[in-house]
């Protein structure tokens, strides 16, 4: 078996000239930027692969991460299985509901609009069927019990259809947001975001090699070298001839099933027939138009509009205060790397709503985290295996993938 070499450092991104006449998928293009993070920790111990993985030549965790870098794959169809286990707490289903009602406010209210649908992916286990063929066409299905929800992006149409109600939500760029084409649901996804979050706190080695969805894969593995976070560790297989990452799972530091496990289980990267992105409101769909950000209206199906489509601006690590905090409302960001915090002030006093102002509300949420307190005052945790949250009772909110003492200590030096 062959043995992989690693390196001691990952030194300034080498961005290759694009080659000429090929149009860049944004989709599945991670930035050249990743590959520059300077000084990463890279283990010296060779990697051997496992009896019966592949035998590949030899490859440092450097080239392999400017290996998924250069990765230009235009035209893909296959099947992707996503398994999310946060341990949010069992509330008969209540859970997804509340997830699910979390962004419903950008939403029209239809059970076809991606942006409260796609929520779904956070919790369980589901089969996606997904297709590409370059930056203007792609398909996601995500296959439920005698029903299917798809979305489709065919050039300058988003298209979002449920079996299960028969209806149809279809919108333009200004009123999608960038939600209609971007599902942050393939392996990609997640390995793009985890290589930005790589710098000098972050051990990253090459752990052999596997078989993934019939194709021979590098593992790349990503381990945080600070204590105080839930995150253990994050294995990347990648493709061993095109680059694009197959399969990504993120274990806890405190064990146990992964929290995150999205991979191939079958893959072909032959050109999809042009019917794959076909789509027409079926007779009786109840479909909705959005336009311009504002909400939806319903109108007779085949009245939809044309429109041009946009990807969104990818999120920045939590470490650097980028998408992330703006998305908490301006969040500032304590710490550095893994054990980053993001902290914002809500203006609420007085903790958790009670009483008349909160009905029951405060209760039971209370019922849900833990009492802390410290120099901060008095406050309440919230925990997942991942991601845990601290208010406080003067309304200050710390969150960040760290322990329960290592968000406490966050809040005590903040004050």
């Amino acid at each position: 078996m062959a043995p992989y070499a690693s390196d001691d450092a990952v030194d300034a991104a080498r961005d290759e000239d694009p080659r000429s006449g090929r149009r860049k998928a944004a989709r599945y293009a991670v930035p050249v930027a990743v590959v520059g993070v300077a000084a990463v920790t890279i283990g010296l111990v060779p990697a051997l692969a496992d009896s019966g993985d592949p035998d590949l030549p030899k490859i440092s965790a450097q080239q392999l991460v400017e290996k998924i870098a250069r990765s230009d794959v235009q035209q893909l169809s296959g099947t992707v299985k996503i398994s999310t286990d946060l341990g949010l707490p069992e509330l008969g289903g209540l859970e997804n509901s509340l997830l699910s009602g979390a962004d419903k406010g950008s939403g029209d209210g239809s059970s076809a609009d991606p942006r409260t649908r796609l929520t779904e992916l956070v919790s369980g286990t589901h089969t996606l069927r997904v297709a590409a063929d370059g930056p203007d066409r792609q398909k996601l299905s995500l296959l439920e019990s005698g029903a299917e929800y798809s979305l489709i992006h065919d050039g300058k149409d988003v298209w979002g259809y449920d079996s299960k109600s028969n209806e149809v939500h279809h919108s333009t760029a200004a009123g999608s947001g960038g939600h209609g084409a971007e599902p942050p649901a393939m392996p990609k996804d997640f390995a793009d975001k985890a290589l930005k979050s790589v710098d000098d706190t972050t051990s990253v080695t090459v752990d052999g090699t596997a078989q993934v969805a019939g194709r021979d894969a590098y593992k790349l593995l990503i381990k945080p070298r600070q204590s105080g976070t839930t995150v253990g560790a994050i294995s990347i297989a990648v493709d061993a001839r095109t680059g694009l990452p197959l399969k990504f799972t993120l274990t806890p530091s405190g064990g146990g099933a992964a929290v995150v496990d999205a991979g191939f289980t079958r893959v072909s990267f032959a050109e999809p027939a042009a019917s794959t992105f076909d789509f027409t409101p079926p007779k009786g769909a109840k479909v909705t138009e959005e336009k311009d950000g504002s909400p939806g209206r319903e109108h007779a199906p085949g009245n939809g509009g044309k429109f041009r489509d946009g990807s969104p601006a990818r999120g920045h690590a939590p470490r650097d205060g980028g998408e992330f905090a703006k998305g908490l409302g301006g969040a500032t960001v304590l710490g550095k790397g893994w054990t980053s915090v993001a902290a914002f002030d809500t203006g609420a006093k007085g903790g958790l709503p009670t009483g008349a102002e909160g009905g029951d509300l405060g209760g039971f949420l209370g019922s849900l985290g833990e009492p802390v307190s410290g120099a901060f005052g008095k406050g309440t945790v919230f925990s997942t295996r991942l991601v845990n949250a601290l208010i406080t009772d003067d309304g200050k909110v710390y969150a960040g993938a760290v322990t329960k003492d290592a968000l406490v200590k966050a809040a005590d030096a903040a004050k």
